[in-house]
């Protein structure tokens, strides 16, 4: 394919680029548990057959309406979770500095983050939440334990780390990510106070700023505090370069939310989706990523890649952090959208296939090798 070629020249012609580049993300945290449900059990471990998609669930747990049901969780492994420090841990993978902060253990750091907090000079400002990841083969259902990050605030943050601490930090940062607003209650004060009383006290950097705004799946929250907190990161802007990533629920749920008229799924359905989000948000780009492809706009056009199919991944929770990772890292490097689309399902193709974040070298050999 084309794209794939022309992103494999883009990536070997301006890999040099990233040199003193660096990224602060933030600001959740997860233990995730990835968990299967077992349908049958034939013998001891992980000796079972396991329910394959989230219809087999959704209709076993209909039937037990008026009865009840016993279905096992078996539970595949614990690791580091939450849109940020996946996120992070992918663009350390690339050979990017990172610095973390966010919900990794207030009082004592939680032993699953313990290598990441070291990679990424962590700041810690709260307890993480917790997770169960209930993973089929058609996606994924997430089950959080959310309540530690009511103390994500813009004031924990700087009693933390102290606000010239903070101030450097974003100073230094080519890329600032700040994922998961769903999950964190008190995210549109902490936007709002970066655009008012951060960000414009911060020196200007050669090639600008990006920023790169994740929802995480925003239907349990408020529609007005969703409009609200696109209207949040639309300021962002006026300091640098935003980048807002969408999976296509999000990417409706944004639509709905802007009586946007856009629901469609086939390439250009969901270009016209990017652009019309985009321009509602006078944005620098606006990415959308289903599964099977992924489409952005900019100011200078729309394009669709699609991405590296797989029938059975090794692990899906997680992919959606490592496309954004791998877009970003694309722009941090200065290629075309087309590219940075390409290098993104690349990094998540990769990941869902080996269970691990791969490198810039890796991610070459995966173009080559299409």
């Amino acid at each position: 394919m084309e794209y794939v070629e022309r992103a494999l020249k883009e990536l070997q012609d301006k890999r040099g680029n990233q040199s003193g580049k660096h990224a602060m993300v933030g600001l959740d945290g997860f233990v995730d548990t990835i968990i299967h449900l077992v349908a049958k059990r034939h013998g001891l471990g992980d000796d079972f057959s396991r329910i394959e998609t989230i219809e087999d669930f959704g209709n076993r747990v209909l039937a037990a309406a008026g009865k009840s049901a016993n279905i096992e969780m078996y539970p595949k492994m614990e690791k580091l979770g939450g849109n940020g420090p996946i996120m992070a841990n992918a663009l350390y993978a690339t050979g990017l500095p990172v610095t973390y902060v966010g919900a990794l253990g207030k009082s004592a750091l939680h032993p699953v983050f313990e290598e990441f907090a070291r990679k990424t000079n962590a700041v810690c400002v709260s307890d993480p939440g917790f997770t169960n990841a209930l993973e089929f083969n058609d996606g994924k259902i997430m089950m959080g334990i959310t309540n530690t990050l009511e103390n994500l605030t813009y004031e924990s943050i700087l009693e933390t780390m102290g606000e010239g601490a903070f101030m450097d930090l974003l100073a230094k940062s080519s890329l600032i990510s700040l994922v998961n607003w769903t999950m964190i209650p008190r995210m549109n004060a902490i936007y709002q106070a970066l655009t008012d009383r951060m960000l414009p006290n911060l020196p200007p950097m050669d090639g600008g700023r990006i920023f790169f705004f994740d929802l995480a799946d925003p239907e349990k929250r408020a529609q007005s505090e969703l409009i609200e907190a696109l209207h949040a990161i639309a300021k962002f802007q006026n300091f640098g370069n935003v980048t807002l990533g969408l999976n296509l629920k999000e990417g409706q749920q944004v639509s709905d939310a802007f009586n946007l008229g856009e629901t469609g799924e086939d390439d250009e359905s969901l270009k016209r989706l990017a652009k019309k989000i985009r321009a509602e948000l006078n944005v620098s780009t606006v990415v959308v990523h289903p599964t099977r492809c992924a489409a952005c706009a900019t100011k200078t056009g729309e394009w669709c890649v699609d991405g590296p199919y797989v029938e059975s991944p090794k692990i899906t929770t997680g992919a959606g952090d490592h496309f954004n990772a791998g877009f970003t890292t694309g722009q941090l490097l200065g290629l075309s959208p087309e590219a940075c689309l390409t290098v993104g399902v690349s990094v998540s193709g990769y990941y869902v296939r080996t269970a691990i974040s791969p490198s810039l070298n890796d991610i070459d050999s995966f173009l080559r090798n299409w």
